[in-house]
């Protein structure tokens, strides 16, 4: 008996991980605009949610399979991140405040492929450079790394961008030809 009611509750954990894990990949997707990729995650995600809610529900006088249910939930929702962290889908748009001016910095990032665009900026103590840096996520630590080798004192912001249209970096990437 001891030994049905553990693989019950492993198998009521393993479920709601995999459960939750879908359902936060499908947000992350749904919130990117992949709407016919996240429709077809929603799909297996609501079969696996009906199997791990069922089997709590025809057990539900044994305390352990709620409490299965809800550590799964909490380490689903942990995995699910960390599955998006890997994936890094889409792009980061960084700016960067020099702590001086720098000509060679937007020539030094564009030569390891980032898509850069520069201006003469002024701060409290004198002349800077602005920079707007766009980049996969996936290389987003990558470049805080360089920015940081480049100028140690740089100030750094960084955001996703919800639209990006034009412009020929963007164009490059998609074809391959950037950070290869």
């Amino acid at each position: 008996m001891l030994q049905n009611g553990l693989v019950m509750v492993l198998i009521i954990l393993v479920i709601n991980i995999v459960y939750v894990s879908f359902f936060t990949i499908r947000m992350i997707l749904t919130l990117k605009g992949q709407r016919y990729f996240a429709a077809f995650i929603s799909m297996i995600e609501v079969v696996i949610y009906v199997i791990g809610l069922g089997l709590v529900l025809d057990n539900l006088n044994q305390i352990q399979n709620l409490i299965a249910y809800a550590v799964g939930y909490g380490i689903g929702v942990i995995v699910g991140m960390k599955i998006e962290e890997k994936l890094a889908l889409g792009y980061i748009t960084v700016n960067v405040i020099t702590k001086e001016y720098d000509r060679d910095l937007p020539r030094l990032l564009r030569e390891k492929g980032y898509g850069v665009t520069s201006w003469a900026a002024n701060g409290l103590e004198g002349d800077r450079m602005a920079l707007q840096i766009l980049t996969p996520r996936k290389y987003e630590l990558k470049l805080y790394a360089t920015i940081k080798e480049l100028d140690p004192k740089a100030f750094i912001i960084a955001y996703e961008p919800k639209t990006i249209y034009g412009g020929f970096w963007v164009k490059s990437v998609k074809k391959g030809r950037l950070f290869s």
